[in-house]
């Protein structure tokens, strides 16, 4: 068919109606579901962020500072970062968290209130369905308080 024309010095050279034919992309509806057209992995890493965070939002639950030789090193309570372990096999999830509790909070209340929290937040997050939630309870923290403390 016909080239294309040649440009004039500073201006783009015009395409012929077949070149530009072949350049229109698919649209939307005719292509194949996303399902079909890759797959998508979460890392362990960000499923245990997700499931940290999810932690965070449960009341009278915390984390709990990590321990050398039964000697916490740094902040416990609900300002610790949650130490969670997490792995994916294909669509399941197991989930491992250390936590803390807020004295005086029912420990099986609290950590049935977090596992239910944390599997549907996971869940709904990522599409993963959460096969085990291991909780253990390293400690139990006094609830932090504003003024001061009638002994």
């Amino acid at each position: 068919m016909s080239p294309a024309v040649p440009a004039a010095a500073g201006t783009p050279p015009t395409a012929t109606p077949e070149a530009s034919a072949r350049t229109v992309s698919t649209p939307v509806a005719a292509r194949a579901p996303a399902e079909e057209r890759g797959r998508t992995e979460i890392a362990d890493r960000v499923l245990e962020k997700i499931a940290a965070h999810a932690l965070t939002e449960v009341v009278a639950a915390g984390g709990a500072a990590r321990r050398v030789l039964g000697v916490p090193l740094g902040r416990t309570g609900e300002r610790a970062a949650p130490q969670v372990a997490a792995q994916v096999d294909g669509g399941l999830a197991i989930l491992r968290m250390t936590v803390s509790v807020a004295y005086p909070a029912p420990v099986r209340e609290v950590t049935r209130r977090l596992r239910d929290h944390v599997t549907a937040r996971v869940a709904a997050l990522t599409g993963l369905q959460v096969r085990q939630v291991d909780i253990r309870v390293a400690q139990l923290t006094r609830p932090e308080r504003n003024g001061r403390q009638v002994l």
